[in-house]
C-alpha cells in the first residue's frame, strides 16, 4: 500500500465519508503540470484558447496546464497549482488569474503574484505555437 492510499483511507475513516480528492482509481488523476507529456507533445489547438483570456487543458493523459493567450500569435503556459496550497487556479478573468481558495491573484502575462497569501508566482511551462497547435517545448 502506498502513502496516498493509506492517507486517503485514514481521511475517509476520520471524515466518515468518501474523500473525493483522493479519487476512485477508476481513471487517470489529473496533476497540475505536464504529467507524463513530453516536449513536442500537442497541448491544445490554438483555437481552443481565447485571445485575451485562457483555458485549463488536460494534457499527457494525466497533466493539466493553464494556457493564456495575450495576443493572436502568443500563448503562455503555467502550472495551474497555486503555490500557496495547490488549489487549481481559474483561467484569466478581469485581467487576473485567481485562486478560488484564498483569492491569491496572478498576472496572466507573467504568472507573478499580484496579491494574496501565495508566496510566489505560478510556474511557467515552455510551449510554442506550431501552426494550429500549441505544443510543449
Amino acid at each position: 500500500m502506498d502513502r496516498r492510499t493509506l492517507l486517503c483511507g485514514l481521511l475517509a475513516l476520520t471524515a466518515g465519508a468518501t474523500v473525493t480528492a483522493c479519487g476512485t482509481g477508476a481513471g487517470p488523476t489529473r496533476r497540475p503540470g505536464v504529467g507524463s507529456a513530453r516536449p513536442g507533445d500537442r497541448v491544445a489547438g490554438l483555437a481552443d484558447v481565447p485571445v485575451g483570456s485562457g483555458a485549463l487543458v488536460d494534457i499527457g493523459g494525466d497533466g493539466q496546464l493553464l494556457l493564456v493567450r495575450p495576443s493572436e500569435s502568443e500563448v503562455r503556459a503555467f502550472n495551474p497549482a497555486c503555490p500557496h496550497q495547490g488549489t487549481t487556479v481559474n483561467p484569466p478573468a478581469g485581467g487576473t488569474i485567481s485562486c478560488p481558495t484564498h483569492r491569491s491573484a496572478f498576472d496572466p502575462a507573467t504568472g507573478a503574484v499580484l496579491s494574496g497569501p501565495s508566496p510566489r508566482g505560478l510556474a511557467e511551462v515552455a510551449v510554442t505555437v506550431s501552426g494550429p497547435d500549441v505544443v510543449l517545448s
